[in-house]
């Protein structure tokens, strides 16, 4: 009986350990660093703005004039990575993506100029008389990601956000360094970010479809290639909570 007793626990152990993903060695470094596409400076401006329900259809054609000009404007070092309205998940939002090349000081020039722009002075002014509520992270993208780049349509997106649980960063990155490799044959994968500033530990990946059956079509598919399984069984642990967004994109967009 003890010895039956004693194989029970290691048996009992052996089924717990397995609940809990891999610890990672310590590292005397920045996940920035760790993480990030070394070759370029790039950082993104991810904007959620909440617009007034009435306000949705004016807010777009207002959007439309404004943003290309920014976007077009050599004299500002950054570019519109794609601009949507939410189709599904939260309502009457919409969703910019914005790309600084040069990092921060790109990003404090091209926020100084805006400062002294008159029209886009006004623009703002007009569009907060159109919102609820809006928030913005600054990210950088994941070295083993695509780079985005512009596409043609139609397409639908997912954004999928991750809230994940503080101090695994580094853990979702070795599993998703592996794991995008799965998603890659269908030319779904656009970029994978993660924050540095705004809401912390956050993680966001955006896909293209055709529609929402091919989307069901291209995730039931990577089910069926041998090791996709396992990677997705050591990162659900590591996620507090998580939202997806279909997304459609402005006629502006250069994602389309």
């Amino acid at each position: 009986r003890g010895l039956g007793s004693s194989a029970h626990r290691a048996r009992e152990e052996s089924w717990l350990k397995s609940l809990f993903v891999r610890k990672v060695d310590p590292r005397k470094d920045a996940h920035s660093n760790l993480l990030a596409k070394r070759e370029t400076s790039s950082l993104y401006k991810l904007q959620f703005h909440n617009v007034k329900p009435e306000c949705l259809e004016a807010y777009n054609k207002l959007c439309q004039e404004v943003l290309p000009k920014i976007h077009e404007e050599k004299h500002y070092p950054c570019a519109l990575v794609g601009t949507w309205n939410t189709w599904y998940g939260e309502q009457d939002q919409a969703v910019h993506l914005w790309r600084y090349e040069g990092g921060y000081p790109a990003l404090n020039e091209v926020m100084s100029k805006l400062r002294q722009n008159k029209e886009f002075i006004e623009f703002r002014k007009e569009r907060g008389n159109m919102l609820l509520s809006r928030k913005n992270q600054l990210l950088l993208e994941f070295s083993f990601w695509n780079e985005p780049v512009p596409r043609d349509g139609p397409n639908i997106y997912e954004l999928r956000s991750y809230q994940l649980r503080p101090g695994t960063m580094i853990e979702w990155g070795n599993y998703w360094a592996r794991a995008i490799r799965f998603r890659q044959d269908s030319n779904e994968a656009v970029g994978g970010f993660f924050s540095q500033i705004g809401q912390l530990y956050m993680v966001h990946h955006l896909w293209a479809y055709k529609d929402l059956q091919t989307r069901e079509d291209i995730r039931n598919a990577a089910w069926h290639k041998p090791g996709w399984d396992e990677l997705v069984y050591y990162t659900v642990p590591l996620i507090q909570e998580m939202e997806s967004r279909i997304m459609i994109p402005l006629k502006i967009s250069p994602l389309q």
